[in-house]
């Protein structure tokens, strides 16, 4: 079964993820845990987490199709000892705020070696600082997303992912997130079906789908290979609708939260764009190939 959502806001509360997720008819849903601009917040409280818990009883979600997403301040393969450590300590935190929450992951993004080390160096780094926090939090895993590839940052090739896994004590607690996006701007071409088809057995033959835990479904305003992190709304953008649809039904992505990040122009925490990007992709699990579009992209 494919599931699909979007990052929801918790403006408000938390729980409030889940109510906006369920609004735009979700089946998965994203979430910052904290404010992802800021590198601390304010402990968890009891009332909070509760409410989150018994809103996800109530809206029926799996906890396993829920992908808290982590601060963009974190780099955990800074060059720097004390400001790759204050990340550190950033993540274990919000590692421990998802296991709070009675949820199982945290999609981060790996790190930046920001032009003062080697990717050899860096991917040591990422896998060591992932090690020790996987050490201070049992139980949840840390999900590494892909990237464009801007500046310094590593994860843009399926090797470099594949390598902080392998370099890690832990493996077996590390999964990866596919962003659409990030993917086809560091020069995968997934526009069309051979294209798709290709970029997939590439992923199963480096990494393997047993560590696919999440995708984020993002077209994007970039061109292939650009290296620039910009979404776009489904078809709206550079990659089109074809491996969306291809997305929706193959059953390599079964299973596991298929996330929009895609951008909205309207003002509320649930988006009618989101609902019928939702809508589109849960009807293209039928077809052969792609089919109309979500509205927005009319």
């Amino acid at each position: 079964m494919h599931h699909f959502g979007a990052h929801t806001s918790v403006a408000k509360g938390l729980c409030n993820a889940v109510a906006n997720a369920h609004a735009i008819g979700a089946d998965a849903f994203a979430l910052f845990t904290k404010s992802q601009r800021q590198w601390t917040a304010p402990p968890l409280k009891e009332e909070d987490i509760q409410r989150f818990r018994s809103a996800v009883s109530r809206f029926r979600f799996d906890p396993r199709q829920i992908l808290p997403h982590a601060s963009y301040l974190v780099n955990l393969g800074n060059p720097e000892l004390e400001k790759r450590q204050k990340s550190l300590d950033a993540f274990i935190v919000e590692l421990d705020r998802v296991r709070l929450l009675g949820l199982c992951k945290l999609n981060v993004h790996p790190g930046s070696h920001l032009g003062r080390i080697s990717v050899k160096e860096e991917l040591r780094l990422i896998a060591d600082s992932l090690d020790r926090a996987m050490e201070q939090v049992p139980g949840i895993h840390p999900i590494l997303e892909t990237t464009a590839g801007q500046g310094g940052n590593v994860g843009r090739t399926f090797e470099e992912i594949r390598d902080i896994i392998a370099l890690s004590t832990y493996p077996e607690r590390l999964g990866v997130c596919i962003d659409t996006c990030h993917c086809f701007a560091a020069g995968y071409d997934i526009r069309t079906p051979q294209g798709y088809e290709q970029v997939m057995e590439r992923f199963g033959k480096v990494i393997g789908f047993g560590k696919l835990e999440g995708m984020h479904l993002n077209d994007s305003k970039g061109k292939l290979a650009s290296h620039v992190d910009r979404h776009a709304p489904l078809g709206k953008g550079e990659i089109g609708l074809v491996p969306f649809a291809l997305i929706a039904k193959d059953p390599r992505t079964s299973g596991i939260p298929l996330i929009l990040e895609t951008p909205v122009e309207e003002k509320s925490p649930a988006p009618r764009q989101w609902k019928e990007e939702i809508a589109w992709l849960r009807g293209q699990r039928t077809s052969e190939t792609a089919t109309g579009t979500p509205r927005n992209g009319r």
